[in-house]
């Protein structure tokens, strides 16, 4: 079974939005990294050396790479990363291998073959 990493900068106030969206697209589960920061096309904005953004949380999805494009879209889709400039981003990575998710491997094949 091969896996993809989806990677998603969001702003915190959406985490449980896009983890709930990807969990019910097929993810099993996610690690949340908090308290992130990024910078777009524009400067952050500033008060006496202070940036005046939201918090942003990093989401990491190790999926079966068959469910990867239609979390990514759905994710995408639900937190509005296409329609709101800087609302936040996503990304998927292939990956070589991946050692403790055999537990997931039989769950998997049987939810894929009822997709497919």
């Amino acid at each position: 079974m091969r896996f993809k990493l989806i990677i998603a900068f969001v702003e915190d106030n959406k985490t449980d939005l896009v983890l709930d969206t990807a969990r019910k697209e097929g993810a099993k589960g996610a690690t949340v990294i908090s308290n992130a920061r990024g910078e777009g096309l524009k400067q952050s904005k500033t008060f006496f050396g202070l940036t005046l953004e939201t918090q942003r949380d990093v989401l990491l999805f190790l999926v079966e790479e068959h469910l990867s494009r239609h979390i990514l879209e759905n994710i995408a889709h639900v937190a509005q990363f296409d329609s709101t400039p800087g609302i936040g981003i996503a990304f998927q990575l292939d990956v070589e291998d991946a050692i403790g998710v055999m537990h997931q491997v039989e769950e998997l094949t049987q939810e894929l073959e009822d997709r497919i």
